[in-house]
């Protein structure tokens, strides 16, 4: 006897055309939920120490692991390898020893290829502040803050490349595609201010540094925290609506739009992706009134521009100064972190501080442009009380040799061996820690890696560098690698 005839929605199920209507939405059902992972998307996305990542506020406010000493970061980037042994690392012996070989490196082959002999600073050094730290004439304003600087003279990097040496001081990393510092940051923690992006890479009016966006890139983190570039030279685009779009149009249009994400946000109330993209450009529309008032670096008044130089008749260094006011503004408004850019791609050293050929003439030059914006920064930030919770990171991609190229007026590459510092929150100043050997080739005393300045700028965030992690392509990705130590001695 025939069995039991089935019901109408076992016959939808043997349906041909609907067995196959149904496998395709489950595979991309599939490849949705697998995208979503990815992007850490999904309601609970969380890292492997529970991070929670509300895709409609991905900004929002998310607590450290620890108590941090630092609320803010600017990071001032000086492209092109400034020269530590012309600026802060003051060696008496490559005085001394100036135009003699280098004991046990008389035929030095570096990035270029032979060196000459050794070649002592073409600054003068002097004693600054009460401290009497030795820093050269090159940068006298910021000679004059040394009691409020924390030297790291001992740092070392993996390459001695522009392109990857920068990838490795933003990213941990010498290739492209790992997220950078500021990422990282605004991933962990959030934004106190929910009108502005949460990370700001403001560049060089020259050009883009040679890595170019690398340095501000989301890699393989959500893309809601890649950082934004804008400066004073280069303002947000299409932030007005055209000229030949009536108000009234444009309203009309974007409550249509609102409506209709609405309706889709009630249909499918599991599509996290779409509530990230809406979260962007809600976002967007809070910036077009945001950001030209945080950039109205004019309404300062006449005494904050002369102290940063923004009034100088040289125009590279009031815009480069317009730039540092501008951070200080973002800061004043709760962006987490910012990416200050001095020096601009390869050219030879004219457009950054790469100086191979006539180092003193360029140097001369970028010095200039460098000194009293950056000073000026650091002064306005610690009247404001600012300084107190803001920390102020100086690098760049590495050092520079103690002698000449041989047959040129410019000092090669070093990546054994080099000096960045830091100011404001939790550092000791004026301090000064690890030393390279007497003529500052080669790091020598407390060797210090990029992977533990990372892990020292995270720390003063609150932030414990092995435990922010992420997991991509089977493995739970950090910004330090699987190296780094916090460097405590430096901490208050």
């Amino acid at each position: 006897m025939p069995g039991p005839r089935p019901s109408p929605s076992g016959l939808r199920l043997l349906d041909r055309r609907g067995f196959l209507s149904r496998t395709f939405d489950g595979l991309g059902g599939i490849a949705m939920a697998a995208m979503l992972a990815e992007d850490r998307l999904l309601a609970a996305g969380a890292s492997s120490d529970g991070l929670q990542i509300d895709p409609k506020r991905p900004h929002s406010p998310r607590p450290p692991h620890f108590e941090p000493k630092a609320k803010n970061v600017i990071v001032v980037f000086v492209a092109g390898a400034l020269s530590h042994v012309d600026t802060f690392d003051y060696k008496p012996d490559l005085i001394r020893y100036d135009g003699k070989p280098m004991p046990g490196n008389e035929r030095l082959v570096s990035f270029q290829g032979e060196n000459g002999n050794l070649t002592a600073p073409l600054w003068k050094f002097r004693p600054r502040g009460a401290s009497g730290k030795m820093t050269s004439d090159l940068l006298p304003h910021l000679g004059e803050l040394a009691d409020d600087l924390c030297f790291l003279h001992a740092l070392t990097t993996k390459s001695n490349t522009h392109g990857p040496g920068e990838n490795v001081m933003s990213t941990g990393f010498t290739t492209e595609g790992f997220p950078s510092m500021g990422s990282w940051l605004t991933y962990a923690l959030g934004s106190e201010n929910q009108e502005l992006p949460a990370f700001v890479a403001i560049e060089d009016p020259r050009g883009m540094p040679q890595a170019g966006p690398n340095n501000w890139a989301n890699g393989f983190l959500p893309a809601a925290f890649q950082g934004t570039p804008f400066s004073t030279t280069k303002p947000v685009s299409h932030l007005a609506r055209p000229a030949d779009l009536p108000a009234e149009t444009d309203r009309a249009a974007r409550d249509a739009l609102l409506a209709l994400n609405r309706d889709h946000a009630r249909d499918y109330p599991g599509d996290e992706s779409l509530a990230a993209r809406i979260a962007s450009y809600e976002l967007a529309a809070r910036m077009q009134l945001s950001v030209p008032e945080t950039s109205a670096v004019e309404s300062e008044p006449a005494h904050i521009l002369r102290l940063y130089g923004a009034d100088d008749p040289e125009p590279t260094k009031a815009a480069f100064a317009r730039n540092c006011i501008l951070a200080r503004r973002l800061v004043e408004r709760g962006v987490r972190f910012i990416q200050v850019f001095n020096g601009a791609y390869a050219s030879g050293g004219n457009l950054n501080w790469d100086g191979h050929s006539q180092l003193k003439e360029q140097y001369d030059r970028h010095g200039r442009i460098l000194d009293q914006p950056v000073a000026g920064l650091i002064r306005d930030l610690k009247q404001r009380g600012l300084l107190e919770s803001t920390l102020v990171v100086f690098c760049t991609e590495f050092g520079r040799m103690p002698m000449f190229q041989l047959g040129t007026y410019g000092r090669d590459h070093n990546p054994f061996g080099f000096t960045c510092w830091l100011a404001g929150a939790g550092v000791r100043a004026p301090f000064s820690y690890g030393e390279t050997d007497p003529f500052g080739f080669k790091a020598e005393r407390n060797v210090t890696t990029v992977h533990d300045f990372h892990a020292t700028i995270l720390h003063l965030l609150g932030l414990d560098h092995t435990r922010l992690t992420y997991y991509h392509n089977g493995i739970e990705r950090r910004l330090t690698d699987v190296h780094g130590n916090v460097i405590t001695p430096i901490l208050t």
